[in-house]
């Protein structure tokens, strides 16, 4: 492959007792991109001018706010408010109105400049951005790996499987990464292992609900502690290290 291959990250991954390698890999990935945007960066031009015309989205401005670098937070987005003001003054000026008819509803929507612009706003993150383009050759490596070390597919299968979206996000790769012949293997072999998986995150959840019924209450937790928070890994793909205390 021509593009770099990121084969130390990707087997950290799958070498952890995470629910989902690539939730890892990702999480990963958007710390280093938050302490990068909220670390000296922030005062470097290059950086700025994109910071100021992109913006970030509301998952990591919230994130970034709770790091606590409030002052270079706050320098980022007064600049980015002063950029957008000015757009949006500009772009007022060739604002159509929208197009009334008694027949049919309002045509406007798509010619108003404004809403078009702020539309492409909401869609844009510095942070998101960062991440991107390292993740897609993540997944890259991930196939790479899985058909040119016998080692790294066997870890690959002896995983705890993946979350909803990442699964979805294998099979829809796959169809690109791999010959026509293994796609069907593949494809059935993630689905077992996701089902296997997410049926034992479910059993250690019914047991952790059944903890609180006064009849178990001097049974053992067994491995359901801490099962809702890995079940909401499972199924909306927010990361939750095991190993790291709260």
């Amino acid at each position: 492959m021509k593009e770099q291959l990121y084969t130390i990250p990707v087997n950290e991954a799958f070498d952890s007792e995470t629910e989902c390698p690539i939730c890892a890999m990702y999480d990963s990935l958007e710390q280093g991109a938050l302490e990068f945007t909220l670390g000296p960066s922030y005062m470097e031009d290059d950086v700025r001018m994109v910071t100021d015309k992109i913006g970030f989205c509301e998952r990591h401005i919230d994130m970034m706010y709770e790091k606590g670098n409030r002052l270079g937070l706050a320098l980022m987005m007064k600049t980015h408010a002063d950029r957008t003001i000015v757009e949006v003054e500009n772009k007022k000026k060739t604002m159509k109105l929208p197009k009334i008819s008694l027949f049919k509803k309002s045509e406007g929507s798509a010619e108003n400049s404004v809403a078009a612009y702020l539309a492409e706003l909401e869609k844009s993150c510095f942070v998101c951005d960062r991440i991107n383009g390292v993740f897609d050759r993540y997944i890259d490596t991930i196939f790479y790996l899985y058909k040119s070390d016998s080692d790294f597919r066997s870890k690959f299968y002896a995983s705890k499987g993946f979350c909803n979206k990442h699964l979805r996000l294998l099979i829809n790769a796959a169809q690109n990464q791999l010959d026509e012949k293994e796609i069907s293997d593949f494809n059935n072999r993630c689905v077992d292992l996701y089902l296997t998986n997410m049926k034992r995150v479910r059993d250690d959840l019914s047991w952790f609900i059944d903890k609180f019924d006064y009849r178990n209450q001097d049974a053992p937790w067994k491995d359901s502690k801490d099962a809702p928070k890995r079940m909401i890994m499972k199924q909306n793909s927010v990361f939750y290290d095991p190993n790291k205390k709260a």
